[in-house]
């Protein structure tokens, strides 16, 4: 064992003997979000590197503190990347986001709907459970599926169970054809395309619809990736207004960062959150509170909501109603150092199987207690 992860180990052992709580952390940019963070910092950076990466077998093995950045750029060396697009939320190079926070986050950006989310990428994990103790689940092939899929557990797992020391990871060439259409319409026409286009044989890799101010026309933008023949075959049977790929890339990249000027709109309302409603794509206009326009992404499956934190028994109702689930995503007194956002599990049953999975890898309860549910 490396002397960095050995002192790690260390830490571990000794937080559990003593019943100290610990909060793991890499680059901190996801400090916003969950319950509440409690204990010593625990950072993660110093598991740094690439461990191995072979561009033929699709296949990267990583340390979890390495910063996302790096890797997304030994990936784009071969032209590959993470197709889930994971939001980095770095306000500052000097604080970037981790591949094991990428993961513990589970968070995937605008391609999630039509590429799937980080855990359908993980081939294997390495952690430290609340024994200290360092298990490998996983491998680093898609052959390895015998016994439970424990590599994917972590992902979403706001580092509850353990603490991610290496990940393997699928990755994917990156597509040779993109094109970027627009299409001036309202939310419930962008809903119907959406849903048309979602029943044909298209390239869709992502999409957003957003409204310009209270009474302003809304706008569907819908990115399409695949190979350069079904891209263009598909731009004309789409129609819209085709943008240019250089122009409009900054903008997915602010979709996915969340720096769009609808969502810095939350900074002229401070009493407002951040709230995430996850519905079924198929799902029409909800019924939201007065005022609160929603931003649409992964083809109507993901809602954004401006909205005061006392709305939330509307935008509960309304997510219900379809199916799905509103959750506070980033609160309105959120801070850097300080998580108030809420998960929304309504399932007593998923919650019991949570509570014996956290006390089966982390006994002593000792990993970011509080960030997930209040009793752990």
């Amino acid at each position: 064992m490396e002397s960095s992860l050995a002192h790690i180990a260390d830490r571990v052992r000794a937080a559990a003997a003593d019943q100290t709580p610990l909060r793991i952390r890499g680059g901190g940019t996801k400090d916003f979000f969950g319950l509440a963070l409690h204990g010593e910092v625990l950072d993660t950076r110093v598991l740094r590197g690439i461990v191995s990466y072979e561009p033929s077998e699709l296949v990267v093995t990583v340390k979890a503190g390495t910063p996302l950045a790096e890797l997304e750029a030994a990936l784009a060396d071969q032209g590959q990347c993470l197709p889930f697009e994971p939001p980095h939320f770095a306000k500052t190079p000097a604080d970037g986001a981790t591949v094991g926070g990428m993961v513990a986050a589970g968070l995937s950006g605008p391609a999630r709907a039509s590429m799937g989310a980080v855990r359908d990428y993980m081939l294997g994990v390495t952690l430290l459970n609340g024994r200290a103790e360092l298990l490998t689940f996983g491998g680093q092939v898609m052959k390895n599926v015998a016994g439970y899929d424990v590599a994917r557990l972590m992902a979403g797992a706001w580092g509850t169970l353990g603490l991610i020391t290496e990940v393997s990871l699928k990755v994917l060439p990156v597509a040779p054809g993109e094109a970027t259409l627009r299409f001036e319409c309202n939310q419930a026409d962008a809903l119907r395309k959406l849903h048309a286009w979602g029943g044909q044989p298209l390239p869709l890799s992502a999409s957003c619809w957003v409204q310009d101010g209270e009474a302003g026309s809304g706008t569907l933008y819908v990115r399409l990736r695949g190979a350069v023949a079904a891209v263009e075959a598909a731009c004309r049977r789409m129609g819209g207004t085709r943008l240019d790929n250089a122009t409009v890339a900054p903008d997915w990249a602010a979709c996915r960062e969340q720096t769009l000027p609808w969502f810095a709109a939350r900074a002229e309302r401070p009493d407002h959150a951040l709230w995430r409603l996850s519905v079924p794509a198929t799902a029409p206009v909800l019924t939201l509170p007065a005022g609160a326009q929603p931003l649409v992404e992964w083809h109507g499956a993901l809602r954004w909501v401006l909205a005061p934190e006392a709305a939330g028994n509307a935008l509960r109702t309304a997510a219900d109603a379809v199916g799905g689930n509103a959750s506070v995503f980033v609160a309105a007194s959120a801070g850097g150092t300080s998580a108030k956002g809420q998960f929304d599990l309504k399932s007593r049953a998923l919650e019991q199987i949570h509570t014996r999975l956290k006390h089966s890898f982390d006994p002593a309860g000792i990993f970011n207690p509080g960030r997930m549910a209040p009793g752990w």
